[in-house]
């Protein structure tokens, strides 16, 4: 008796295992970086380069990242940035959102042309962080 309970309670969790792979990958884990400091010491390029290192390491289809990028962080996001627009080109496509904010754009006065397609923009940086986190996104400071 004992073994047959046993049989029935392994096959239930091996056969549970795909199952919970796949709801993984259909419920990615949502994470927001915020950048809101300047690009000295190429700080910009190095967070894209985590966010890239993160998804070959844990997969894709596993995370959700938007980042939000306001004040000096929003320099990160230019098309003309020679650091990161190629990175930021490569992220979208592989599924990572970029918002900036309009706030920190009126400071800088710049245009929505200055951004390339892929960025969304927002009204203001830290309640969309803030919005975010409520949503169940956990925060990942790079």
């Amino acid at each position: 008796m004992k073994l047959k309970y046993f049989t029935i309670l392994a096959l239930t969790i091996i056969l549970s295992i795909p199952g919970f792979l796949i709801a993984a990958e259909d419920n990615p884990v949502p994470f927001v970086m915020q950048l809101t400091r300047s690009g000295d010491n190429y700080g910009h390029r190095r967070a894209f380069l985590q966010i890239d290192k993160v998804l070959n390491d844990i997969g894709e289809k596993k995370l959700k990242i938007e980042v939000v990028a306001y004040e000096n962080g929003i320099q990160a996001l230019l098309a003309n940035n020679k650091e990161t627009s190629q990175l930021l080109t490569k992220l979208a496509n592989r599924g990572v959102v970029f918002k900036a904010c309009r706030i920190s754009m009126n400071a800088w006065n710049l245009k929505e042309d200055e951004f390339p397609l892929e960025v969304e923009f927002v009204p203001a940086g830290a309640p969309e962080v803030i919005r975010l986190q409520m949503q169940g996104y956990k925060y990942w400071r790079p």
